[in-house]
């Protein structure tokens, strides 16, 4: 369960997965002059010009997430009771990594018994912190 994240999540760590190689690419490409002087340019040249295409693969991986992040779904996690983004049917939770759905057929616990289970908590426990929504009202 570690290394699982949201789906936008693993977007943006591709992404910048992607910068970190191109960037390497050029700065060893240019250490090749460095260290072979005239021969070296053509190391220079070639991580240049791969390392010039790891960033634009780059660009393009972190728009495509901007883009799915703009039309995702946005719901509360059950468990940390954060707003998170889903994309698709079934996704994880940003911040806490509970796995989330929006298809009824595949939860295993309804809106309804969720809240009948906090509400019995909370009953059953008198120092309980009040819900944010409680404090606003008065």
């Amino acid at each position: 369960m570690i290394f699982k994240s949201a789906k936008i999540n693993a977007f943006r760590l591709w992404g910048l997965l992607l910068t970190m190689i191109g960037m390497g690419l050029m700065v060893l490409g240019t250490g090749g002059i460095v260290f072979w002087g005239h021969t070296g340019k053509v190391f220079a040249g070639i991580g240049l010009v791969i390392g010039l295409i790891a960033m634009v693969g780059s660009l393009a991986i972190y728009f495509w997430a901007g883009m799915l992040s703009t039309s995702a779904v946005q719901i509360q996690c059950p468990e940390c009771d954060k707003l998170t983004k889903i994309l698709g049917r079934t996704d994880r939770c940003m911040f806490c990594r509970t796995m989330l759905t929006l298809d009824p057929d595949k939860a295993n616990i309804s809106a309804d018994l969720l809240l009948d289970q906090r509400a019995q908590e909370n009953v059953s426990d008198p120092n309980a912190t009040k819900a944010p929504n409680e404090s606003l009202s008065k």
